[in-house]
């Protein structure tokens, strides 16, 4: 018992969190890398083909999100709903701007009172409202499927120290007999979070007993979706890569697999909203030491504006579709 003590004065919470902790180490490194190279960053230039690399891009990263609102629909058949494809679409890209608010669930937030309000025009899904355990899992699961498709690309850069194979690991952990636990406790986790915040309804104790019920086997349809997507959001980034001719240094092997894993850290790292700083700090770690590290600063820089520019003109384009739905439900 005294032992037990001592170890949880030990590993007491850090002042702030860890998420604030993550966000400034992520923004220091970057700060750095910035005023080291900023002479070499003001020296590049595009020509005009380097600004259609990166027109082209935006055109990408905006179909990314589309493909990745898609999957969102395969998980929710997975699961065994029936989703309203275009609904789910404008809802999927309407909510997914509110990643970039501080506490980064609010995008997660808006989709879970969707699929549990009463049906509509607007309404993702056929059918009655899911209750809380069903409606926490159907979000839940769409971004753990995004991050293992993410790392099971990260084989392609190589052998890479034993990289390749660890990253394959997490393909296991969609089993039904580990992805079933997993998933009950992912969702435990986020009620209790949310009900604190005051943004779910139910009371605390009756989320945390809840249980959702079990996955129908290994998910494969929609893992096979999320690949797609995340293979869409390597592409906008590739374009950026060739907007500084930088194509040539690792080959596309080296950079799918530094994107995948920055990717994938911005996404699962607690961090500032919408990886910010964290999928920055990782690629330029991952690729500096094979990379001039002014021009991939560089790429780092204009991806992460491609990217949300990209954000908002299919948040703006969802909420105009809307509109529209809804003119024709009070016409």
């Amino acid at each position: 018992m005294i032992n037990s003590l001592r170890w949880r004065e030990l590993w007491r919470p850090l002042p702030g969190g860890a998420r604030l902790w993550v966000t400034l180490a992520s923004a220091g490194f970057l700060l750095a890398a910035l005023v080291s190279h900023g002479r070499q960053l003001l020296q590049l230039s595009f020509d005009a083909q380097g600004w259609c690399w990166l027109l082209l891009g935006v055109g990408l990263s905006l179909l990314s999100l589309l493909a990745n609102a898609a999957a969102w629909g395969v998980v929710l058949r997975w699961l065994g709903h029936q989703p309203r494809w275009s609904a789910a679409v404008v809802l999927f890209l309407t909510s997914n701007l509110r990643k970039y608010l501080p506490g980064g669930v609010w995008h997660l937030v808006a989709r879970v009172r969707a699929l549990q309000a009463q049906p509509a025009p607007e309404s993702p899904l056929e059918g009655p409202p899911l209750r809380t355990p069903q409606a926490l899992v159907s979000v839940l699961l769409d971004p753990l499927l995004a991050a293992v498709a993410a790392l099971a690309l990260v084989p392609f850069g190589g052998w890479q120290a034993g990289l390749w194979l660890l990253c394959l690991l997490p393909l296991l952990v969609l089993l039904p007999r580990w992805l079933n636990p997993l998933m009950q406790r992912l969702e435990q986790l986020r009620a209790r979070q949310l009900v604190e915040r005051g943004l779910l309804d139910n009371s605390a104790t009756d989320v945390a007993l809840e249980l959702p019920p079990a996955l129908p086997g290994y998910p494969w349809p929609p893992l096979l979706a999320e690949l797609g997507f995340v293979l869409l959001r390597f592409a906008g980034f590739a374009c950026c890569v060739q907007a500084f001719d930088l194509s040539f240094a690792i080959g596309w092997g080296g950079w799918l697999a530094g994107f995948a894993l920055a990717w994938t850290a911005g996404l699962v790292v607690p961090g500032a909203p919408g990886g910010l700083g964290v999928f920055e700090a990782v690629l330029l770690m991952r690729l500096a030491a094979v990379v001039p590290e002014a021009p991939l600063l560089a790429v780092v820089i204009s991806y992460r504006l491609v990217s949300t520019v990209a954000d908002l003109l299919g948040a703006l384009t969802a909420r105009a579709d809307l509109a529209a739905i809804r003119n024709r439900r009070y016409c």
